[in-house]
């Protein structure tokens, strides 16, 4: 034990003794000085029975003396000390003092934060309703929250301190100390209540185990929950058996209106999956211009029987009875009973069904469907026909909308890997972060979310056929080297794998980029462009290639009459004509679009696209502009509700066209509710 004299008992030499006081194992204050009698560390002192004086020259003279505390801050006072000294004491100067008192202050501090983490995580514990009991790895108790006192019927008086299997009945972690392994979800009994238990041991940085922890609880609630749950799913399966094995289609909504149920029937019937309906207003499923029974039902508190109603995407026309659903007088929502009445639009349902199959089975594409009349595409097709004959890589590169797709499918369909697959891959659509394990594939436990078993990639399902790679030059760098990789060796590594695997697959890549900047500005490998660039094909743009305007726009008239229903024939040569002097910044995929919209605004009737009938051409900002009446601006002043009549049904005809006739998006587009389009779409014979 150290023997401490405190010379100065100002606030400096009150907090030194505060902080020796509770060091009394290992320092002795033998005494403080001070020639101020009123200074608070002598009256301190002085509480504890510790001598005290006004003359320090007593004190630093004992003998027994091995610490002499300068905590006056007096110029020259050092020196004086060490002179009456004893040669074995020590003198702490005042710098070194202010530092002493500035670790002390700051170890307080600390103390007292970690007595405020210790009383908030004993509040926090004693909150939860799992009962937690923990050992040191002398495997003394070293936490009881109050859940495992009243587990226990202990107090953590009585157990704190003391080793658990002498205090605990049962107890098994010093048996978790002994072996270091977890014992999960154990039952124990602890007098009559049965608990299920976790113990686990606690490891430091090292691995070493230094306590052990137990979590648990009393099943005896959750037995009796387990029971109710067990009679409310058998109670929930038996009402979803009747209510999907019903042949009559059925639909719930809830009090505010929000689909909640539907059967099998109703999706049969309506032709919407429950994901359509389900968590979506009442009106989802009926013609716009109708109103929903549900909510009619639903603000009435009164069913209603036999309403005809246009239900479901082909609108077919069924009867509905719905009836409120009231639980103890409370309004719970409102269930309906749908009847089909019309077995022919049922079969003509059928039909169009059958159509879309057709049309998806047939939707690749051969040489003999790129038109080619001009004669810089006659010399691309016979450039990429020759490309197919081999197994060398392609490049193609052309502006969007040119077709280039439409190039990989041919070149595939005339290779020899004809009958393996063929898949495309925008490298643009896929997200970084995705886009390798997306190719390449990954292990099982790659990373979280990986699914069980591991993935193959695109490069191994495409194993003797085809890979086509869209937008090539949006491929990350770190991704360009391991592209590189599969086209040198011709196999590829899963991520998470080390292993590499085989694959044999032709590739086909795209790009509207120009490469070759981007290699100068070093975003793009130039050793993989050389490997892409076997066989380049340069696809011309529309301008470059206006002999094929007419035979493109008479296929498109075609295919579109496909999928709009309509009957158009040719168009005019005047309107052709304006077409071909248009310069197609979008190439091919504007061509189609200006086609469509003019089908869209021509009658049902109508069998000639008329120039009339064509949008104004020159891109988004041409949308925007009004087209003046026939007459010129010296014309008659028409009745302004004719004239906003024909404004509103330019709209609606521009948002149509633009969103290639869907009706939702043309909705969002012009800022109205679906139901207000399909009433303005009906009133100008738009339908």
């Amino acid at each position: 034990m150290l023997n401490v004299v405190i010379i100065g008992a100002g606030k400096g030499g009150s907090s030194l003794l505060n902080a020796l006081l509770k060091m009394s194992r290992r320092v002795r204050v033998l005494g403080v000085a001070d020639r101020n009698p009123d200074a608070p560390g002598l009256a301190l002192a002085a509480s504890l029975g510790i001598p005290t004086t006004c003359d320090y020259t007593g004190l630093v003279c004992l003998p027994e003396v091995d610490i002499i505390v300068d905590a006056t801050g007096q110029h020259g006072l050092d020196e004086e000390l060490k002179r009456l000294k004893w040669p074995r004491a020590v003198v702490i100067e005042g710098l070194a003092m202010n530092l002493i008192l500035s670790f002390v202050e700051e170890s307080h501090r600390l103390l007292r934060a970690l007595e405020e983490k210790e009383l908030e995580r004993d509040v926090m514990l004693d909150s939860t309703h799992d009962a937690i009991v923990a050992v040191n790895a002398e495997g003394v108790v070293t936490l009881c929250n109050r859940s495992a006192e009243q587990l226990l019927g202990v107090s953590r008086e009585q157990v704190l301190g003391r080793r658990a299997e002498d205090v605990i009945p049962n107890t098994r972690l010093h048996v978790v100390l002994a072996t270091g392994r977890a014992e999960l979800n154990q039952q124990q009994e602890v007098g009559k209540t049965t608990i299920v238990t976790n113990r686990v041991p606690v490891r430091n940085k090292e691995g070493h185990v230094v306590g052990a922890v137990a979590v648990f609880r009393d099943i005896s609630e959750v037995k009796a929950l387990a029971e109710e749950i067990s009679g409310l799913r058998e109670m929930k399966v038996l009402l979803e058996a009747i209510f999907n094995s019903t042949q009559d289609a059925i639909s719930v909504v809830d009090e505010k209106g929000i689909g909640w149920m539907v059967n099998p029937a109703y999706s049969a019937l309506t032709g919407l999956r429950p994901e359509e309906v389900i968590g979506k207003p009442a009106t989802v499923d009926i013609d716009p211009s109708q109103e929903s029974m549900h909510l009619q039902v639903l603000r009435t508190r009164r069913p209603v029987r036999n309403v005809p109603l246009r239900v479901g995407p082909r609108k077919r026309e069924v009867v509905v009875n719905v009836a409120p659903i009231l639980v103890d007088g409370v309004l719970k929502g409102s269930v309906g009973v749908i009847r089909d009445v019309s077995e022919i639009a049922r079969l003509s349902a059928e039909l169009e069904q059958h159509r879309k199959l057709i049309r998806r089975l047939t939707s690749t594409y051969t040489f003999d469907e790129i038109i080619a009349d001009s004669p810089v595409m006659q010399q691309a097709v016979e450039q990429a026909r020759r490309a197919a004959e081999t197994p060398a890589t392609v490049l193609l590169r052309g502006e969007s909308g040119t077709g280039k797709e439409l190039f990989a499918h041919a070149i595939h369909n005339a290779s020899s890997r004809r009958r393996g697959r063929f898949i495309r891959v925008n490298c643009a659509a896929i997200a970084e972060s995705l886009l390798e394990s997306e190719l390449f594939g990954y292990a099982e436990g790659a990373f979280t979310g990986a699914k069980k078993g591991g993935k193959r990639g695109l490069f191994e399902e495409a194993d003797g056929g085809t890979l086509f790679l869209d937008e090539i030059g949006e491929l990350p760098m770190g991704l360009q080297a391991k592209l590189l990789r599969v086209l040198q060796e011709k196999e590829i590594v899963r991520v998470g794998e080390a292993t590499p695997v085989k694959v044999d697959v032709r590739v086909i890549a795209a790009t509207n980029a120009h490469l070759e900047e981007m290699i100068a500005r070093g975003t793009f490998r130039e050793d993989l462009y050389y490997r892409l660039n076997v066989v380049p094909i340069v696809i011309p743009p529309l301008r470059h290639r206006q002999e094929d305007i007419p035979r493109l726009v008479d296929h498109l008239i075609q295919k579109l009459n496909e999928e709009y229903g309509r009957n158009v024939r040719e168009i005019a040569p005047d309107a052709l004509e304006v077409l071909r002097q248009y310069h197609w910044p979008g190439n091919v995929r504007e061509l189609e679009n200006i086609i469509g919209r003019a089908m869209i605004a021509m009658a049902m009737t109508d069998t000639t696209i008329e120039r009339r009938f064509l949008p104004p051409l020159g891109g988004p900002a041409a949308t925007q502009t009004v087209r003046a009446p026939a007459g010129g601006g010296s014309g008659p002043v028409e009745p302004l509700h004719a004239v906003v009549a024909e404004a509103e049904k330019a709209a609606l005809m521009r948002a149509l066209a633009e969103t290639n006739g869907n009706k939702t998006e043309a909705a969002r587009r012009l800022q109205i509710a679906p139901r207000t389009l399909y009433y303005k779409l009906e009133r100008y014979g738009l339908m």
